[in-house]
């Protein structure tokens, strides 16, 4: 399970030393790699709006966070409930993504594992989308375009998810009826070959209730009755039942595998556009804490550091030492950091700025 931590320092020469250090450090342990992360230099707008856009983006980061895993929950249900035949259709139909499967691996779990990769290298060499984010526009009104994408993503997802759940109770609801209704379900176990006559000029009909005319006197026999009716034999003139049955009809169903197919799209439509705009809110709130604590002139260095649990905590030490000039007084390297909080990777004031990325939305757990 991996982390990815962003981090902004100011450029004063102690802290460019740290960084400098830092990387040495990393280079020799290989445990965590570290790379600059670049953020183009955005209006600040005065100090009030900066604050009120601060906590924005913070509550913009929780809900596009939760909206990205209702989308990978939903993905999740969708393809786990699905034969692997469906799957594999719907994937192909769907999504670019290669599957090299194995026998060990499900479909879904190569699916969420090649998003992963997608998901990291795309952080690694993020480039900031001035066509979908203008840097000439306020942080406000980037956070709104955000705000906008994330909103119809939900909409999207709940529609979507909620046509999948109409299809699964249609089909959950003719599954009990052909099991549970004499006139759909199968009479393999009430009929027997003796109950059965077919000759030159007569035939045997199977009804649930004896309404036919035409037919052999007293030739209908009871096969099998419950509380809602009753299956007969009957004999009847072979000519007037084939001149005279009703056409079959072929009953509808649910397009299931089409539901199926458009939800395991949901993915390439919805999660990664998610994602995408995910990053640059983490870039913006980088930016905008980074002005707030260091001030202006904006002269500050974003790093994306990657790592795992088992290195977090001798990560936050080494990084707690390393920049302690920027605040004295911030929290001490010992203290356990907690990733619960959505978008934050300390729970305390850190004398660095610091956002967690969960990449583990992907886990299969």
């Amino acid at each position: 399970m991996t982390d990815f931590w962003l981090i902004s320092v100011p450029l004063d020469k102690t802290s460019l030393t740290s960084v400098e250090k830092l990387k040495r450090n990393l280079a020799k342990t290989n445990l965590v790699s570290c790379c600059r992360f670049s953020i183009p230099e955005l209006k600040v707008g005065i100090l009030d709006s900066l604050l009120s856009v601060s906590d924005d983006l913070s509550k913009l980061d929780t809900l596009t966070e939760s909206v990205i895993k209702k989308t990978h929950q939903c993905m999740r249900e969708v393809m786990e409930q699905s034969d692997d035949k469906v799957l594999e259709n719907a994937l192909a139909n769907g999504a670019d993504h290669s599957m090299n499967q194995t026998a060990a691996v499900s479909p879904l779990k190569a699916y969420l594992n090649s998003l992963r990769v997608d998901l990291m290298s795309y952080m690694t060499k993020f480039q900031w989308d001035k066509a979908k984010y203008p840097t000439a526009l306020p942080l406000s009104s980037l956070a709104d375009i955000i705000t906008k994408e994330v909103s119809q993503m939900e909409t999207e997802l709940k529609s979507r998810a909620a046509a999948y759940s109409s299809v699964k109770t249609s089909l959950q609801s003719m599954e009990y009826k052909l099991h549970g209704s004499l006139q759909t379900c199968s009479l393999n176990d009430i009929v027997r070959k003796e109950d059965l006559v077919t000759s030159e000029h007569l035939t045997t009909l199977l009804v649930v209730r004896e309404l036919l005319a035409f037919v052999v006197p007293r030739s209908s026999r009871k096969l099998y009755e419950d509380g809602e009716g009753g299956v007969f034999s009957l004999h009847s003139s072979k000519e007037l039942w084939v001149n005279s049955k009703p056409k079959p009809r072929r009953a509808s169903s649910p397009s299931a595998k089409g539901t199926i197919r458009n939800l395991c799209a949901l993915a390439e439509g919805e999660f990664q556009p998610g994602v995408i705009a995910w990053i640059h809110l983490k870039a913006l709130r980088v930016f905008a804490e980074s002005v707030l604590r260091y001030g202006l002139p904006v002269n500050y260095q974003a790093l994306l550091l990657h790592t795992d649990k088992k290195r977090s905590k001798k990560l936050r030490e080494d990084l707690a030492s390393l920049f302690k000039h920027l605040d004295p007084t911030a929290s001490n390297s010992k203290t356990d950091v907690s990733f619960d909080i959505p978008g934050l990777c300390q729970p305390e004031y850190l004398s660095y700025i610091c956002f967690y990325i969960n990449t583990n939305l992907l886990e299969l757990s």
